[in-house]
């Protein structure tokens, strides 16, 4: 995680994806002393896993529409300027788009990509201002 504001270019947030969030929590809790707590994200339950009063990554349930030999796994996120067209670059050089881009209520827009070497990341465009 980074300190302060992320700036483009930076990896700025790791999220797991999981069927089985209660294990998974467990797991990382006794492993690693981090302390699962509810982010109060509306419309779904995602957990922020914190190290004392600092966020270290997030938890969430995976979709219903992933199919079922995709396992759990985690997710880097790179900041960028504009998601949109950092979406729209990857193709151009040789990566494929995978998801999005999309809107997360109150926190950015974001899309998920592959690149050629078949290497998955997310991208994150976070509110100017914020």
């Amino acid at each position: 995680m980074s300190e302060g504001k992320p700036t483009a270019g930076m990896f700025c947030w790791n999220e797991l994806m999981t069927r089985d969030t209660e294990g998974a929590s467990k797991f990382y809790s006794e492993l690693l002393g981090w302390s699962p707590t509810d982010s109060g994200m509306p419309g779904m339950k995602y957990t922020l896993m914190k190290v004392g009063d600092k966020d270290a990554g997030g938890m969430m349930t995976m979709p219903p529409e992933v199919p079922e030999q995709v396992p759990a796994h985690w997710m880097s996120y790179v900041t960028v300027d504009d998601v949109d067209a950092a979406a729209a670059k990857a193709p151009e050089l040789g990566g494929q788009v995978m998801h999005g881009p999309a809107d997360i209520p109150g926190v950015g827009r974001f899309c998920v990509v592959q690149d050629p070497g078949g290497a998955t990341f997310g991208m994150i465009t976070f509110p100017k201002g914020e």
